[in-house]
């Protein structure tokens, strides 16, 4: 069952949800609005030609970091990483899954491709994987409003959170922007 207005507060207050910082004006009905932080990385095309799952991304994304003075802008048919600039977290009693804002959306922006959703056990600032489906360049500002994350409590605690050490937990409590880990699957 996703969390209404006053159930999301009520778990932020017990700590069962994490929000850093938690403003109250940033809930929504049944979600909460997240902003987007400074810091975004960009593939690298002219060092790189493929890329090849099961060796390390490093050398593959440029990282790029943008103010309240510089913007950042994601063209038609590109791709980024970036991050939400709020810490979010659940315990082991809760998931959360992060969507799109619609009015971003209806612009032709896509928050996430695959990767909205958030472990139980697991407290990090989210990655975004940003593209571009419209025909022009959108400029993204920072703290601006990004995409929203919506609570789901579990049907019992879950008996090994994300960061278990039997588990591959390989973004666990991230704090900053990160190429992929795939290769570590292989």
């Amino acid at each position: 069952m996703i969390l209404s207005d006053r159930d999301i507060i009520k778990e932020v207050r017990k700590g069962e949800i994490i929000i850093k910082p938690f403003n109250k004006k940033m809930v929504q009905p049944a979600s909460v609005d997240l902003r987007l932080d400074k810091e975004f990385m960009v593939f690298n095309m002219v060092d790189n030609h493929v890329i090849d799952v099961k060796k390390p991304a490093e050398g593959l994304m440029t990282k790029i970091i943008i103010n309240n003075k510089k913007s950042f802008i994601l063209h038609p048919g590109s791709f980024a990483l970036a991050l939400v600039y709020e810490e979010t977290g659940v315990s082991e009693k809760f998931v959360a899954r992060l969507e799109g804002k619609s009015s971003l959306g209806r612009l032709g922006l896509i928050v996430h491709t695959t990767a909205g959703f958030l472990d139980p056990g697991n407290s990090l600032k989210m990655t975004l994987e940003l593209f571009n489906a419209g025909s022009l360049p959108i400029k993204l500002y920072y703290k601006m409003p990004i995409a929203q994350m919506a609570f789901e409590k579990l049907s019992s605690p879950c008996l090994r959170p994300y960061g278990d050490k039997s588990l591959n937990s390989k973004y666990y409590g991230d704090k900053t922007v990160k190429p992929s880990s795939m290769h570590k699957n292989f």
